[in-house]
């Protein structure tokens, strides 16, 4: 049965105006909703972590003693904080006392080091540091060591050494244990609008120089309001956060849908396919936020009698195409899953309120949305024109990119393109007189389709850009970090699509200088030592000359449809050995211990 263009706009028309209660110019913060609902629930629980349950009283009494510390300090309004740290319930305590007293607090990727962890740094112009304890070895580098303002917050779980503790100015815990459990007087926070920044976000970086993507005070709160109206959530809910928090979609989905609902975050470090279920059960837990991979893993598992004996009643998320839905639904039972679909920085997104199996979303009326597809030639990597050099809007079954139009008014909070700390990063993401003269659109860099019924189906990342274990890997920058390697010719990198997963994987395709030989394990070392381990090659590839174009620009899309088809070319084929630290020669065994299905075109 296909749902009325009317009833799904109903249900859209609940976000819109849960969106529309935001003023940006009002004196609201994330530190004003916290207080609010200490007032209306402070007993319940807000943070469970392990055996440890803090309320809202006490995550809210916690969050002052970082305020006053950190005013003591010398932090204040307008300043940002830069935080290091797993996910914990202090991960939580520290960003909101940062915010309590006006200061920005800049979610660093935990993952990254060296050159890429100081750019993060630089590039949130942060006053000090906040590292957690198991984080300090990402900072024992050249490029990090010598930071002046280096505080400490230890992790019982996770002893640094004394070396490594030395390289932190303080134990900001100290002067927060001392400090007092009231509300610090809002003064400090005066002035601070629902428009300004509340976190700034880093984006996925491939070589580990990732954009600083500005999240507002009104932003993070409208993502909470807007998820409640969707999924009429609760008090009585259980957010399970495995997700890192570094991440947008953790932070602020979640976060925020938690704090307004009056429900709690179970927290968990990382994602554990093995301990899942029996953290469901353990701690009653009614909300999920997936990516595809996650879903997958948990499919992969040999089923149990008990399969659908579990409180979880809402999955959000991407990635969960038709295949895994239905194998979801079939194994562990009827929810609601609502696939999204948006950006941290997006000022346009799409969620499935109808259930529709394997869309991102709806739209019943393109009148009522920001949101427009428009033409784009994958082939020549550029949008289509009009006579009068305009883009082309889609029609249904067309792929084009997503764009949203930016609007930008000073009574409206929906659709602004807050952008990022860098002015020239911003101005790369807005297409200019797309329909008109004057008119400015945000644009996604993923590739979309509707269908005749409104529902919209993601399709891919623009051109140099592919998905793989939920991170955005540019080939671009990929190639720019191996390009030095030595004895290489050239290099195309470029991603391949994989049987049954989601996203793509990288391809290497390795053009070496006519008396030098391929090292898979030198190779290996090398990618290790400059890229994170998502944005590596799963393949190489070695070919007699370089595929270029009659522009002389490298081929890809002929390579990207043979895949890892050994059955497609002739050229030498590698596969990577995580546990031997190498490329090795391709075989059945070499691609299955990598975890990969053989290729089916």
């Amino acid at each position: 049965m296909v749902i009325s263009r009317e009833a799904t706009q109903a249900k859209l028309d609940l976000r819109s105006a849960a969106a529309a209660r935001f003023k940006p110019k009002e004196e609201y913060t994330i530190a004003d909703r916290l207080e609010a609902k200490v007032a209306a629930v402070g007993a319940r629980p807000l943070l469970i972590h392990g055996e440890r349950v803090l309320s809202y009283d006490e995550v809210n009494a916690r969050s002052n003693q970082v305020a006053h510390a950190a005013a003591a300090l010398g932090l204040e309004r307008g300043d940002v904080c830069a935080l290091a740290m797993e996910n914990r319930p202090e991960f939580f305590i520290i960003w909101f006392g940062l915010n309590k007293i006006g200061v920005t607090a800049a979610l660093l990727n935990t993952h990254n080091r060296g050159r890429p962890l100081r750019h993060a740094i630089d590039e949130s112009g942060a006053k000090a540091v906040i590292v957690g304890e198991e984080c300090l070895p990402a900072f024992d580098t050249p490029e990090t060591r010598d930071l002046p303002m280096l505080w400490l917050w230890p992790d019982p779980e996770f002893a640094a050494t004394p070396s490594l503790r030395a390289m932190t100015v303080m134990d900001f815990s100290v002067p927060c244990a001392g400090a007092s459990r009231e509300n610090p007087d809002r003064a400090l926070r005066r002035g601070v609008l629902a428009e300004h920044p509340a976190i700034l976000v880093f984006t996925s970086g491939t070589t580990g120089l990732p954009k600083a993507a500005i999240c507002s005070h009104m932003r993070w709160m409208m993502a909470g309001d807007v998820s409640q109206a969707t999924m009429n959530t609760g008090e009585n809910d259980v957010f399970y956060c495995f997700l890192p928090l570094y991440h947008g979609a953790a932070a602020t989905s979640l976060g925020s849908t938690a704090l307004w609902s009056g429900g709690a975050i179970v927290i968990r470090r990382r994602f554990s396919v093995r301990e899942f279920w029996h953290d469901v059960r353990r701690y009653r837990v009614t909300f999920c936020q997936y990516v595809g991979e996650i879903i997958r893993y948990l499919l992969n598992q040999s089923p149990r009698p008990d399969d659908k004996q579990h409180t979880l009643r809402l999955l959000a998320g991407t990635g969960m195409g038709v295949e895994l839905w239905n194998r979801w639904v079939e194994r562990f039972g009827d929810c609601t899953i609502l696939e999204g679909w948006g950006a941290t920085e997006s000022n346009a997104n799409l969620v499935n309120v109808d259930n529709r199996i394997g869309s991102c979303g709806r739209v019943p009326f393109w009148e009522k949305t920001n949101l427009r597809l428009i033409r784009y030639d994958i082939e020549a990597g550029e949008h289509a024109r009009d006579e009068a050099g305009h883009y082309v809007p889609c029609q249904p079954g067309e792929v084009g990119e997503a764009i949203g139009f930016i609007i930008d008014h000073p009574e409206i909070a929906g659709g602004r393109f807050e952008g990022y700390t860098s002015k020239e990063q911003t101005e790369k993401k807005i297409l200019r007189n797309v329909f008109q003269a004057g008119d400015a659109w945000w644009s996604s860099g993923d590739l979309m389709r509707y269908d005749e019924d409104g529902y919209v189906w993601f399709v891919d990342r623009i051109g140099d850009t592919f998905r793989w274990k939920s991170e955005n890997v540019s080939t671009t920058e990929v190639a720019e970090a191996l390009g030095h390697f030595p004895g290489m010719e050239s290099i195309n990198i470029y991603g391949v699509a994989v049987p049954g997963m989601g996203g793509r994987c990288g391809m290497a395709a390795i053009l070496m200088q006519p008396d030098q030989t391929f090292d898979g394990r030198v190779f290996y070392e090398f990618a290790a030592g400059c890229l994170p381990r998502y944005a590596m090659p799963q393949f190489v590839r070695l070919p007699a000359q370089a595929d270029l174009t009659t522009t002389f620009k490298l081929r890809k899309v002929d390579l990207q449809r043979q895949g890892y088809d050994p059955k497609a070319f002739a050229d030498p084929l590698h596969v990577i050995d995580e546990a031997g630290r190498a490329y090795v020669p391709y075989s059945a065994e070499a691609l299955a211990k990598a975890g990969f299905p053989p290729f089916a075109a």
